[in-house]
């Protein structure tokens, strides 16, 4: 059995900044969970797990946040469902809500999202070189890290689930830019990928199957879009996690993150008020973890 295992869940750009300065907030205050044996990242997660097992330490990274200015409007690559290329999120939002309706189950919903995805480029324009730029744009380094790291994806022909880590010949950039892939399909090669949210859910969670200690920061507060009965749930994950000997603690973003989030993930201009309130619920509740974690 494994020993520790971060999973960081996608959540839009917002979401991208609170989990930053959740993990700086924890770590100004002693804990540096970013030094575990596994780092899953989905989706805007998967921008946060390659921004925290750089070599920049957190604290700058959530210096960096501060430092954003921004006019408000509703665009940027950290996640999820609606980033630069999809400006149009009720749309976008609409369709994939039908999509789901209309599925069986989680496969089938996934091949699905591969076909609207794979149609949308071709009648979008979509630029997967431009996608790749702004992505590489937010990450500090281009490197995978030493420990290990797991990216999901989707492969948008097949619908299967896809893993990138080190071993997988894809360069880190690349695999965040497919796991983030919302509303189009990423190419790398001959291949196409969507976001790794449609894997499961927004956190992936049971991919940490095997560890000890499991700790879960889900921007989305372990909400769905999918039925409770496809049982790819938060929820459910985690119980499964704990019912094979896995000690999980999750940390759900707090009212004044929710207040910041309101009902727009991807507006950029919050983003150092999203940051600054993760922080502030790192610095509290530092304590409670410190035990489970060490």
């Amino acid at each position: 059995m494994g020993e520790r295992a971060l999973v960081i869940g996608g959540g839009g750009s917002l979401g991208n900044a609170w989990l930053i300065g959740v993990i700086a907030g924890l770590f100004d205050s002693g804990l540096d969970v970013t030094q575990t044996d596994l780092v899953i990242g989905t989706s805007a997660g998967s921008t946060t797990a390659a921004q925290v097992t750089s070599t920049t330490p957190p604290p700058e990274l959530f210096a960096s946040i501060l430092s954003e200015v921004h006019q408000p409007r509703t665009a940027s690559i950290g996640d999820n469902r609606e980033g630069d290329s999809n400006r149009d999120a009720p749309n976008h939002m609409a369709m994939t809500n039908e999509i789901i309706a209309g599925s069986k189950d989680i496969v089938d919903m996934r091949r699905k999202m591969g076909v609207w995805a794979l149609e949308r480029n071709e009648t979008a324009h979509i630029s997967s070189q431009q996608w790749r730029a702004m992505v590489a744009a937010r990450l500090p380094g281009m490197q995978w890290p030493q420990q290990q790291l797991f990216i999901t994806a989707i492969d948008a022909h097949s619908g299967e689930p896809v893993i990138f880590n080190r071993d997988s010949g894809v360069d880190l950039v690349d695999a965040v830019a497919a796991s983030c892939a919302g509303g189009f399909a990423f190419q790398i090669g001959e291949k196409y990928y969507i976001d790794g949210g449609y894997r499961s859910n927004a956190d992936n969670a049971d991919l940490a199957a095997g560890y000890r200690r499991v700790l879960v920061l889900p921007p989305f507060g372990g909400r769905s879009r999918t039925p409770v009965d496809w049982g790819t749930h938060l929820a459910t994950q985690v119980d499964e996690l704990r019912a094979n000997d896995s000690v999980v603690e999750t940390i759900f973003p707090d009212s004044d993150a929710l207040a910041v989030f309101g009902d727009n993930m991807m507006d950029v201009s919050r983003r150092p008020l999203a940051a600054r309130t993760g922080y502030n619920q790192g610095k509290i509740i530092c304590s409670k973890l410190t035990e489970f974690w060490n």
